[in-house]
């Protein structure tokens, strides 16, 4: 049986404001003519337009984005993490991927975690011994000369008055540091970042100013990179993350670089997806499922369907198998992409998918899901055709809860995105294998996605999420939203969606189909759990050549995108 989905969008009404060029969707979307951001904070997406009206590029506008999304959701980024960009070059008709995931530090080994031989999983989540050598301000800091346009100071500058004059707390970070308090209180650098001199927290309404933060800002601003792995914000970041136990060296900063790689490159229905490879997970996992699902008739099933959404539940288990089993940091393993991406995986995957029932996970054959408030995602279309796709972390919430003395910046916990003892799940319930081990220098496996979909040479999508492994399932989910559903923008953003990674052997549901189909689901031997939050999805969609661009952000962090 066939059902409508309920995407709560169907009686949105347009709005043009008088000579403005965007129309006003919803409170989450926008249609512009000419350029577009979304971002997880309407602060952030604000800035980010704010640099594209100067002349800015898309690039420009990412790193602006960026740096203000690091003031305004201090929870989600920052310069105290990490992250990866995809970049859609117009005038070269080709993609760039920028890496600048956090890496382990020099003293890291393979056992760091383990006391008396099991995974002491708090020492990889909370304290200095949880601090990967962060990657961000050299990521945007490359970002910018390699296809920028604007300099340091001038991306900088909306972030920087932020920071100064400060910004109303809004609820999703009001919610974050009042769930984080009693671990933000331990720490002198945080406390007086976001609790109050009583030690209550920040409440939503408040004016938060981070004139700490801002004297980092300022540091970029003027010197780029350099300052935060060298001179005393980098002494200050290894002082800081040491005094918390922690084992950073000034050599693991001064050795830090961004990678740039090569782009992972699919196609599906005629469509180009253009992602990110392995640290990432996301963009190889994105391409395997999309490889499998492309000889169904998705759009013939019905988006709402138990079919559909059982046939993507086992597709879902047998793609995270093979995460579990493969990915890792491709300069220290073998991951071999291409075959877990190739028509033939797919096709063997096929055979073993049954449309009765369930596969138990232990069939799918590798080794033996929260909601995450510690990721954030920038889409971007510029102008000229030009995209960015842009997912950065500290991880968890407010990471490691760790601060850097003097310069107010959020440390991130990514070490735990290593599989601290392998077969052990981490913060999100995933289970690795010795592929991403912790080594001294490698970067933890990541699910950050962000991914461009070009329709012949045109950008079509720009898409990303927060969520831990849930930014993978949220991503392509909405990417199929548009291309097989023909869903709006606002649509396949808001659409129920479902959730499984492989392990724990759960099917996540939204509650608007839990009623409709999860009795049937259950028939086919799929466990379920009702999701009661989500993906934060942040989509533009270019639709036809020459018309607007549709920018939505999905209201799980109530973003709120922005364009002209």
């Amino acid at each position: 049986m066939l059902f409508p989905v309920r995407c709560g969008v169907a009686a949105i009404g347009f709005v043009l404001f008088a000579g403005s060029t965007v129309c006003a969707a919803a409170d989450n979307a926008i249609v512009a003519k000419t350029a577009a951001v979304a971002a997880e904070h309407r602060l952030a997406s604000a800035a980010g337009v704010e640099i594209l009206r100067a002349g800015g590029n898309a690039v420009d506008a990412a790193v602006a984005a960026s740096l203000a999304t690091g003031v305004v959701n201090p929870s989600s980024s920052g310069l105290g993490g990490g992250g990866f960009m995809t970049v859609y070059v117009a005038a070269e008709r080709r993609a760039h991927v920028l890496d600048y995931r956090e890496r382990a530090p020099g003293a890291a080994h393979r056992d760091l975690y383990v006391r008396d031989g099991r995974a002491d999983a708090t020492a990889s989540k909370l304290g200095g011994l949880a601090v990967a050598v962060p990657g961000e301000p050299s990521g945007l800091a490359t970002a910018l000369k390699r296809f920028g346009t604007m300099t340091p100071a001038e991306v900088s500058a909306p972030a920087i008055r932020l920071a100064e004059q400060g910004f109303a707390v809004e609820a999703h970070l009001a919610a974050r540091i009042a769930g984080q308090r009693e671990h933000l209180a331990e720490d002198p650098t945080l406390a007086a970042e976001f609790l109050h001199a009583d030690g209550s927290p920040y409440r939503e309404g408040e004016t938060l100013r981070r004139p700490a933060l801002a004297r980092a800002l300022r540091a970029f601003a003027e010197h780029g990179a350099a300052p935060f792995y060298s001179g005393e914000i980098g002494a200050a970041l290894v002082r800081s993350a040491n005094a918390r136990g922690g084992i950073l060296t000034a050599d693991d900063l001064a050795a830090y670089a961004t990678v740039e790689r090569a782009p992972l490159v699919a196609n599906y229905r005629g469509y180009t997806l253009l992602a990110m490879p392995p640290p990432s997970s996301g963009g190889g996992t994105l391409a395997a499922a999309l490889a499998v699902l492309e000889s169904y008739p998705i759009a013939d099933l019905g988006a709402g369907s138990t079919t559909y959404l059982h046939l993507l539940a086992e597709t879902l288990k047998a793609v995270f198998s093979d995460r579990a089993k493969y990915y890792g940091d491709p300069d220290f393993v073998d991951v071999p992409i291409d075959r877990l991406t190739s028509a033939s995986h797919a096709a063997g995957i096929r055979a073993g998918l049954s449309a009765a029932r369930a596969r138990p996970s232990a069939e799918y054959g590798a080794v033996a899901a929260d909601d995450d408030a510690g990721t954030t995602h920038i889409s971007v279309v510029d102008g000229a055709g030009n995209a960015v796709a842009c997912t950065t972390s500290v991880n968890t919430a407010f990471g490691s809860r760790v601060g850097v003395e003097g310069y107010g910046i959020v440390l991130n916990n990514t070490m735990d995105d290593f599989s601290i003892q392998p077969g052990v799940p981490n913060a999100f319930g995933l289970v690795g294998a010795e592929a991403n081990s912790v080594a001294a220098g490698k970067r933890p496996l990541s699910s950050m996605s962000p991914t461009i979909v070009l329709s012949g040479e045109r950008v079509r999508l720009v898409a990303g999420a927060s969520g831990g492994p849930l930014i993978i399932t949220g991503t392509l989910q909405a990417i199929l939203n548009v291309l097989d559903f023909s869903m709006s923008a606002e649509a396949a953003v808001a659409a129920p969606r479902i959730h499984h990674q492989w392990l724990p052997e759960k099917l996540g549901i939204d509650a608007r189909l839990a009623d409709r189909v999860g009795p049937a689901l259950e028939r086919r031997g799929h466990s379920l759990f009702e999701m009661r939050g989500g993906a934060s999805v942040q989509l533009i969609d270019t639709g036809r050549p020459g018309g607007p661009l549709h920018a939505v952000s999905d209201p799980h962090k109530g973003g709120v995108p922005a364009g002209y």
